[in-house]
């Protein structure tokens, strides 16, 4: 399966990045599914001025992106909290493309502080099923981010590996129920 982890973060220094490190990582070495990581800092799209309905009808210099998100059969979302919400970057990247009609989303929210992103978990509870994917109920929150991974992704708590092994667990439990349906849905 094909898994895209959103780091959706705009920060140069972002420290909700350092957990997609991490799971990147850590399902690659615990799955034989192919895990990338699509980080927003890096995208350039410019504020929505058109949707993307198809590899071939998205501007050249977007196509390597676009078929990324469309050969995507699964994403996790990584999200520091920015004023209660997500991250408008992500919101914008998820903007460009339509809908993910039967995709299973992973969330993620890490902050530095105590809530660990509780409120931004919340707003992508909505986002998700607008897309007409299907949200795990299993969500990953980051309390106190810089305490548990290290700049490079580096898992530092060990106290925290059975929070990720739980979410990483019911995600691909999602993921596998809903591939049938996903191919289903495309033929």
């Amino acid at each position: 399966m094909q898994i895209e982890i959103i780091s959706g973060s705009p920060r140069k220094d972002s420290t909700s990045h350092r957990v997609a490190l991490f799971l990147q990582r850590y399902l690659a070495e615990h799955t034989n599914h192919s895990v990338g990581i699509i980080d927003v800092r890096t995208c350039n799209l410019p504020l929505l001025q058109q949707v993307f309905q198809s590899v071939e009808k998205t501007p050249e210099e977007f196509r390597p992106l676009a078929e990324r998100v469309f050969g995507a059969e699964a994403f996790i979302l990584v999200t520091p909290e920015y004023n209660g919400s997500y991250s408008p970057a992500m919101q914008n990247l998820l903007d460009h493309f339509p809908k993910q009609v039967h995709k299973p989303f992973g969330i993620v929210t890490a902050s530095a502080g105590m809530m660990g992103g509780m409120r931004a978990s919340q707003q992508m509870l909505l986002l998700i099923p607008a897309l007409f994917g299907v949200a795990s109920p299993y969500m990953l929150i980051v309390p106190q981010v810089t305490a548990k991974f290290d700049e490079t992704g580096n898992l530092t708590d060990a106290g925290f590996e059975k929070p990720v092994q739980t979410f990483v667990s019911e995600f691909l439990w999602l993921a596998e129920a809903l591939r049938p349906q996903l191919a289903d849905s495309y033929n």
